[in-house]
């Protein structure tokens, strides 16, 4: 599952370092939380180990097989409310030299709303090697008499429940897709949702309008190939079973969105999914440029070819997958109207009704960028910090730390800041925060180290990458747990 495309993904891609072989272990995790009516919410969790990166030891009966050793714990604060440890079996196979199969784990854990900590570590029981720990955060906010809906958890085969089991939900076994990455061969995107309580406040007693439709990620547009539009019966829980054909869909970042509207065609709710999408099948280049009237628009401002590219070049921290291969391909070889028209057509297709009012509106913000995050080498725009800021305007909050007088990793430290965000992503994500750091004291050009922001960079053992900057590993222990304690609560308390 070899991510290819320009943004990270939110899965947690672990890799054990072994001594004993030059294989090493990979697993993606992912989670969904739904609600059972009466009972509450519960957490589900997806845990896919690779086949090819076990250890296999032969059987008694002359099979191979390979195990993991399993420990989540899930942690409020500092206090442990559920625990699991136990051993996970691959499928026994005949021959270790094949392509080997791979094996999902899946697990579910009843919590009440609130943020928690996950703690996984997982061993190869079959190798001598350290355990891969990895820690994430956990929001569980599914309101009781509210309407709301649940995570939205991707399928990778279903059939028709014949005894309840773990993975049974709404008369069906639900094996999940433990990924948000769709290779070429995958033409399929199957998905499970439900929307709870949408009796309150619907605003009509009878029906609701339930939707899913599929966006680009960077622009929030609506393809309108993708598109699922249902009305419902209200009731306690609606259950949303459907799937895209994603054979014709291009190479690109994406979510995948549900909605729920009322009788008014009012949003009364609305989750998103970022996933990836690499299509070897379908052409990447946009399409031509040379219909596009710009006759009366503002890219006619705009008359010098420097002019024009530094202008284009500046759009790249909002531009889709599609625009930036453009942007990164033909900017330098295109004429003058061209790059006229592809100014134009790229705020047309964000603001139909005033694509200049959009166009000046972001340049403005440019020119801050450029003002604040430009380096010797580099225009504020291709920065992290530039980019961030383009891409969801300014932050609600900055703790900057140019050094820690406490001495974060040896006095001077690393300067670092830490960006919060009330509400990002169209105010579908709150509270989320960005993590950027410089290699050295003198370095103004800040690197994104984590954010827990969909589709960003995900690092939870941040506080470690600072020390690995500086180059501090041999510190004293003590020392090091304080001082990242120390960066911990800016993250958490931020001011």
């Amino acid at each position: 599952m070899k991510k290819v495309l320009a943004l990270l993904l939110p899965l947690i891609f672990i890799t054990a370092v072994s001594f004993a072989s030059p294989r090493s272990l990979e697993a993606f995790l992912s989670h969904s939380t739904f609600s059972i009516p009466d009972q509450g919410p519960y957490l589900e969790t997806y845990l896919q180990i690779q086949g090819n990166s076990l250890t296999y030891i032969q059987k008694p009966s002359g099979k191979f097989q390979g195990s993991i050793q399993v420990t989540m714990i899930i942690r409020k604060d500092t206090t442990i409310v559920d625990f699991r440890k136990y051993e996970l079996f691959s499928t026994e196979i005949n021959d270790t030299t094949s392509i080997l199969p791979d094996f999902i784990d899946q697990q579910r854990f009843i919590l009440p709303n609130g943020n928690y900590s996950l703690d996984l570590n997982i061993l190869d029981v079959n190798k001598t090697t350290k355990p891969v720990i990895v820690s994430i955060p956990i929001e569980i906010d599914i309101p009781e008499n509210s309407i709301s809906i649940s995570g939205i958890q991707m399928i990778e085969t279903f059939s028709k429940t014949t005894e309840q089991n773990l993975l049974s939900k709404s008369g069906y076994d639900l094996v999940p897709y433990v990924d948000n990455f769709f290779p070429t061969d995958k033409s399929k995107l199957t998905f499970y949702a439900e929307i709870y309580n949408p009796l309150p406040v619907s605003g009509d007693l009878d029906k609701v309008l339930v939707s899913a439709h599929i966006e680009s990620f960077e622009s929030k547009k609506m393809l309108n190939d993708y598109v699922r539009v249902k009305r419902e019966e209200s009731r306690q829980v609606i259950a949303l079973f459907s799937e895209f054909d994603i054979s014709n869909l291009p190479s690109g970042n994406y979510n995948l969105v549900v909605t729920v509207r009322n009788k008014q065609n009012e949003v009364i709710a609305q989750k998103a999914s970022f996933f990836q999408r690499l299509n070897s099948n379908i052409s990447n280049i946009p399409s031509d440029l040379a219909g596009i009237d710009i006759s009366s628009s503002f890219a006619l401002r705009y008359s010098n070819a420097d002019t024009l590219r530094e202008n284009i070049k500046s759009l790249r921290p909002i531009a889709t997958q599609m625009e930036q291969i453009f942007i990164n391909t033909q900017l330098m070889s295109s004429d003058i109207q061209s790059l006229q028209q592809f100014l134009y057509n790229f705020w047309l297709n964000r603001n139909e009704v005033d694509p200049a009012g959009a166009w000046d509106k972001y340049r403005i913000e440019v020119i801050k960028v450029n003002n604040s995050y430009s380096t010797q080498v580099k225009k504020g725009y291709d920065t992290d910090m530039g980019r961030v800021y383009l891409q969801y305007g300014p932050p609600n909050t900055i703790t900057d730390v140019p050094f820690d007088a406490g001495g974060l990793l040896n006095d001077p430290s690393i300067p670092y800041q830490i960006w919060h965000y009330y509400t990002i992503n169209d105010n579908r994500e709150r509270n989320k925060k960005f993590v950027f750091a410089a290699s050295e004291l003198t370095v103004k050009d800040y690197t994104l180290i984590h954010s827990d922001v969909t589709g960003e960079i995900q690092n939870y053992n941040w506080q470690k990458e600072l020390v690995r900057m500086r180059g501090s590993d041999d510190m004293d222990a003590d020392k090091l747990k304080r001082d990242r304690g120390r960066a911990a609560t800016y993250y958490n308390n931020p001011f």
